[in-house]
């Protein structure tokens, strides 16, 4: 049976570093535009766009200390909201540039927005909102986040409090009138 997997499946994380400094935005992912990825218009799919902010939120996990090991005791990030805003089309093979930032949590969510950008010209392609939930995947509910992880998330949404907060963050659909 086949499955999505992530560039990072098997991976592990990266040890934390309580001294090192927290870039802000946090950049962990790059990559290209895959043939698979592209619709009949000859650009991205949309969900295709999901797929790789799906990604980015993967390597944030590793970056945080969430990897096979730690769901395998039962506890993952389950992504609850999605908001993704589309900006421009990008093509075949053309290379993407991911950031992330912490916009907020608490003992049990963390509010995060990604930025994808073309990787040879800067321009934003486009943007996703995400509330995440730490779940106890036995019980199928939320539950708190362990006390590292939650000191780890504080560590980097000090960082990135200084970073201006997205016009698009929080923002309802729909049409104005």
């Amino acid at each position: 049976m086949d499955r999505v997997v992530t560039p990072y499946e098997g991976s592990g994380h990266r040890p934390w570093d309580d001294t090192a400094e927290i870039p802000a935005p946090l950049r962990l992912h790059e990559t290209t535009v895959s043939p698979r990825w592209v619709d009949y218009n000859g650009h991205m799919s949309e969900s295709c766009y999901l797929l790789v902010f799906g990604d980015n939120s993967d390597a944030f996990f590793r970056y945080l200390g969430i990897d096979e090991q730690y769901r395998e005791s039962g506890r993952s990030l389950y992504t609850v909201e999605s908001h993704i805003h589309n900006r421009r089309e990008v093509a075949e093979a053309e290379p993407l540039s991911l950031s992330l930032r912490v916009l907020d949590h608490d003992a049990k969510r963390v509010h995060v927005f990604h930025e994808m950008h073309h990787g040879g010209t800067g321009d934003l392609l486009a943007t996703a909102e995400q509330m995440l939930v730490h779940v106890d995947t036995a019980e199928g509910r939320s539950c708190p986040l362990p006390e590292h992880l939650r000191h780890r998330l504080a560590a980097i949404h000090r960082a990135h409090q200084a970073l201006p907060v997205p016009d698009s963050v929080g923002r309802p659909m729909g049409i104005r009138r």
